[in-house]
């Protein structure tokens, strides 16, 4: 089995799991890429995610973490912080096979360690010095020589992916609780 495809719903869910922001600094606003404007209707988070090649590894992990239908329901917005391919590809050898063997404990806790429960675009990121993902743990949030990272090391490199329930802001590193 492809274990990208494996791994793109653990990044997924791992996105969805940052909820409950607390807005205790004010950094300056970074310069980040913003992705141009949608000519269509927005998509879910996931189809957003299942339609992009860079997402596989986190489209499969969500799926097999019994996350995919949270991350296609339109009545809740979300704010997910979603790993590359290229992101779970930095994680140790195994680690991701080891991780869908029980996709619904580890794998599931990671993912959601992505997720908050609310929309929460860029210029409010970078007015917040942490924010609560869905598995009730905080990620913090730091700007730094004009960049957003999360827990110190994990860098976002875009934002404000619009999507019909929620954004997604993508980031190079899988965000381990």
């Amino acid at each position: 089995m492809n274990s990208k495809l494996l791994l793109a719903p653990l990044a997924l869910g791992l996105t969805f799991a940052m909820s409950g922001c607390d807005s205790d600094s004010s950094p300056s606003a970074p310069h980040m890429h913003n992705p141009p404007a949608p000519t269509t209707a927005p998509k879910t988070i996931l189809e957003i995610a299942a339609a992009d090649t860079s997402f596989e590894t986190l489209a499969a992990a969500v799926t097999a973490a019994g996350l995919a239908s949270t991350l296609a329901d339109t009545t809740k917005q979300f704010t997910v912080f979603a790993p590359t391919d290229a992101a779970f590809a930095k994680l140790p050898a195994g680690t991701v096979a080891e991780l869908l063997k029980d996709p619904t404990g580890d794998l599931k806790d990671i993912l959601l360690y992505h997720v908050v429960a609310a929309k929460v675009e860029s210029s409010t990121v970078v007015t917040l010095s942490k924010a609560t993902t869905v598995n009730g743990k905080d990620v913090t949030i730091e700007v730094k020589g004009g960049k957003v990272y999360l827990n110190g090391t994990t860098m976002v490199t875009v934002v404000d992916i619009q999507a019909k329930n929620g954004v997604i802001h993508v980031i190079d590193a899988v965000l381990l609780p």
